[in-house]
């Protein structure tokens, strides 16, 4: 995939807010531009638990890349996976070909982290996509359907549990979501069940909730979770998660549906830039965001 442009070549791999940002920045800069995503849009991240909760629709948090940099004439996007960077070549590598490059920019972000038991995504899906959005939604959904029906009590209950993994701020909107849900917007949708006596439980493995903010936010933030019924389990570890829900040491909650939230990794192809990585995988940049070795990759 030849570029006929004489001006610098800039690749972006990735389509979130530091790519596209950096492609909005360069769209008045004397350059080339190529975008490439897996997805044709870009997505508002923050909302996805709307969307999973059955808040927003996924169309409003996510616009068409090609619609919000339509007027840059020196910007293309492309649809398209990478599977492989080389540095020293200086391309990409794509399915259906290679893109040559003369500065790059890998804005490639992060995905979900089982801390090594990848065993439990099927169990517990994480929140990263408008697809797993969905597939949350679909869940809690089904639950509250299944709920309905079921005679059995404590059948019941387990379909009316709802534990989320993890206490940071995907965590903490979720389990919060979820607990409104059940006490206010499906309070008369339903007979044969109630759905205000949902349990919602967040699990979070240290001592508070949130703990990239501030220590009184946390407190902030447990206290109002609370609040409105969510049970907050500090300082507990999942050993085990399977069909009939979570382990915490001794004791295993038995619920249909389980939600992760409690860990990332860096994008995997951090690992084709030749570069040193931190224990989650992140590239180890210089001052200015370059890789070491590399300074036109960024």
């Amino acid at each position: 995939m030849p570029t006929s442009s004489s001006a610098p070549h800039v690749v972006i791999i990735g389509g979130g807010f530091a790519g596209l940002y950096a492609a909005k920045r360069l769209g008045r800069e004397p350059v080339s531009v190529t975008l490439i995503d897996r997805r044709n849009h870009h997505l508002f991240q923050p909302l996805l638990y709307q969307v999973a909760t059955a808040a927003l629709n996924p169309s409003d948090i996510a616009a068409p890349i090609r619609s919000i940099l339509r007027k840059q004439r020196n910007t293309r996007v492309i649809l398209g996976d990478v599977t492989a960077i080389d540095t020293n070549r200086k391309v990409v590598t794509m399915p259906d070909g290679e893109l040559a490059y003369d500065f790059l920019i890998v804005a490639t972000g992060a995905t979900h982290s089982y801390f090594g038991n990848d065993q439990w995504e099927t169990f517990a899906p994480g929140l990263k996509s408008i697809e797993d959005a969905l597939e949350i939604r679909k869940r809690v959904l089904l639950a509250y359907e299944a709920a309905e029906k079921e005679t059995d009590p404590t059948k019941r209950s387990a379909l009316l549990t709802f534990v989320v993994v993890g206490g940071g701020p995907t965590g903490a909107e979720l389990a919060g979501a979820l607990a409104e849900i059940g006490r206010h917007a499906m309070e008369r949708d339903f007979r044969a069940i109630d759905p205000t006596s949902v349990r919602v439980i967040l699990v979070e493995g240290i001592d508070r909730v949130l703990s990239s903010f501030d220590p009184s936010l946390s407190r902030s933030a447990e206290a109002q979770l609370r609040e409105i019924g969510v049970e907050v389990r500090t300082n507990c570890r999942v050993t085990s998660i399977d069909a009939r829900g979570v382990t915490i040491g001794s004791e295993t909650i038995e619920a249909a549906t389980v939600l992760w939230g409690a860990g990332v990794q860096a994008s995997p192809i951090a690992k084709y830039l030749g570069a040193p990585l931190d224990k989650p995988g992140r590239v180890v940049v210089e001052s200015d965001l370059s890789v070491p070795g590399a300074e036109d990759v960024f």
